[in-house]
Order: structure tokens, then sequence, then C-alpha cells
């Protein structure tokens, strides 16, 4: 199944591989994508379907050091470089919009940029700046009513700049402890109005993000990742989250999104996403669904023969092998990872993986 095509929505994929989204911070001017990267994504193109490492729908999601961002001009040509390749070699492409939120240092936003989150308590631990080395996490100012109606209208427009950069859809980034998941996380979201206090007031802020960026560019072109049980950035599972991510899960699929994107993060040590919930979230959302988590050929096949997805995502094993699909299809070796070179500027573990 893993290497026939499926459609999603309106989008035609040429089988159910997925690359899935990995920052790698390669954008070195302006937070501007460029011709290196657009090589990167070109290379894989045979994936049914590329997930773009995250991009900022605005200059305060900036967090890390030389991601990309989505939100002026310059990034939209930039964008237009590696769509153009992907669809030249056949190949679909969403691009991930991921506001970092609070998991940012000062040192890594451009002028005029801050660091904003939910509540106003730092992030623990440090984080890589180019101008500063190793620095703790910048402490973000919690954010008004205003602030988040004007993020909302951020990633709105990004999604607008996101089609006119040629992307078949976008992927809302509300995993992995980044500003969608601040709210949705009670560990993190400490606000005593709308947005805080009730499951229903932490998903809020996800639904008017989800609504906004469907009204802008048409529910089925925008999907959402979610991490229940993930850990990253100081999140980590609660009392109700079972509960709370059903309903979110179920407002989610009333949209008609292009796709749900599940991760379970236990392949790299975190707990697992229990069995229970991937089965009810998969039956919750009534659309095509997406799990992505430590995959390989055989145990892809196996949970789509058991009907757990449509899809699957494949993170570092995209990363190092261009032709992940011909090498799964044909039981060929994988090239294993440079992990020194995630997140290093220019060509080397990056454009120079070698293919069969």
């Amino acid at each position: 199944m893993l290497f026939e095509p499926f459609v999603a929505r309106h989008l035609p994929l040429a089988n159910r591989t997925v690359m899935a989204p990995m920052t790698r911070s390669r954008a070195v001017d302006a937070n501007t994508p460029n011709a290196l990267m657009a090589e990167y994504y070109a290379q894989r193109a045979s994936a049914g379907l590329i997930v773009t490492e995250g991009a900022s729908p605005s200059p305060n999601g900036l967090g890390y050091a030389r991601i990309p961002g989505l939100f002026n001009a310059q990034q939209v040509q930039g964008w237009k470089l590696v769509t153009d390749a992907v669809h030249a070699h056949g190949g679909k492409i969403v691009v991930q919009l991921m506001h970092a939120g609070r998991v940012a240092h000062v040192a890594n936003l451009p002028a005029g940029a801050e660091v904003l989150g939910p509540c106003a308590a730092a992030l623990p631990g440090e984080m890589y700046t180019d101008a500063q080395g190793m620095q703790a996490h910048s402490a973000p100012r919690a954010m008004s009513e205003g602030d988040i109606a004007h993020a909302v209208a951020e990633y709105a427009q990004s999604c607008v700049l996101a089609i006119e950069a040629g992307f078949d859809g976008v992927e809302l980034h509300a995993a992995n402890g980044y500003l969608i998941e601040q709210f949705l996380n009670p560990h993190v979201n400490q606000r005593g109005d709308g947005y805080g206090v009730s499951s229903a007031g932490r998903n809020r802020f996800a639904l008017e993000v989800a609504r906004a960026a469907a009204a802008a560019i048409g529910a089925e072109r925008v999907g959402m990742r979610l991490s229940p049980h993930g850990v990253f950035n100081g999140t980590g599972a609660f009392a109700d989250v079972q509960a709370q991510y059903l309903d979110l899960v179920q407002e989610l699929s009333a949209l008609g999104l292009l796709y749900l994107h599940l991760l379970d993060h236990s392949a790299m040590g975190a707990p697992a996403v229990p069995q229970e919930l991937k089965a009810l979230l998969r039956s919750a959302f009534k659309g095509p669904f997406i799990l992505a988590g430590g995959f390989d050929g055989a145990s892809a096949e196996a949970a789509l023969a058991a009907g757990q997805a449509d899809l699957i995502a494949f993170g570092r094993p995209f990363l190092c092998n261009p032709d992940l699909v011909q090498r799964m299809r044909s039981h060929a070796a994988l090239n294993q990872p440079d992990m020194s070179t995630f997140y290093t500027p220019g060509a080397q573990g990056y454009t120079d993986y070698p293919t069969l």
C-alpha cells in the first residue's frame, strides 16, 4: 500500500509516503529560502507529499537561527524557487507554518520583533544563536487578546502568501511546544482568560488559527500537526489530554481540513502516544490521517494495512536518503544521518547524501 497513489481531498499524491517537516537552518539571508534549499527539496520530490521545515508566519516567530519565514515578498520569491523545483520533478509540497513563540532568543529575531507566548514564563534551558553562541531562552511577553488576534491574522496572511508562492497547501504546526501547542498545553498556558483555564479555552487559539487559515485559502488546503504526549519545549501529558485533543480534532474535522498529522515521539525517547488515543483521533477526524514517528518501510506497510493511517511520514530517513521511496521499494540499504550537520549552513550533510 505504501507505494500506491492516494488522493488527499483535492490533492493527488503519487504514493503514501510523506517527508516530515525538519528544521535545517539553511535560510542564511534574511530568513529567506534559496537555491540550495530548492535543490534539497527537489532531490526528495519522489515523496508522495513533502512538508517543509517550519516557516514562521511572523517576524516574532523566528525563534531559531536561520529558519525561513513566510511573511514578506522576498520570502515568497525564495519559496517559489522551492515549489517550482519540486513541481518540476512531479512532487507535491505544503509549507509548515511554525511560530516558535517562547522557544526563542532575541538574538535570533530581526529588528523590531519580540518574543511572545501565552504567559511570561521563560522556557527553561538554552538555545543556539549565531551571534552569541548558546544562550538562555529569552523571557516572552504574555500575549494580550490584541496580540492573539494579530497572530491569527498573521497566520491567515501567511497562508495567502503560501499559495502565491506555489505551495499545494499549508500545515499548521501545533506540536513540539511551539506557539499553538503553548496555548494547548496547561504546563505552559497558565492564562486566566478565555484562552486558558479550561480545555475549551486552551483549544481556542488553535481553532481560531485553523478557521482563519481555512477562510483564507480553503480548508482543503490546510492541514494540522499535533503531538499529544510530546514533551518537547516544556510540554508533556496532562490529566485530561485525551478528552481535550478529542474535542479539538472533532472541531478540526468539522472544518474539512486537508489532513491531520499525528506525531509520536517515542522513537526519540519520549512517552508514546497511547494506541487507544491514536485510534480515537483517527476515528474522530473524517479525512486523510498521517502518522509519524519512527517508521520504516515494514512498519509503515503494517500501519496502513491495519487502517491506522492513510499516509505515513518519515523524518530522518528522508533527510539522509533523497531516494528513500526507491530504496524502500527495492529493500535497499539506507544512508545514515550525519547529526553534526543537521543545523549547519551549507551543502554538507544537506544536498550531498548519495542516491542509489
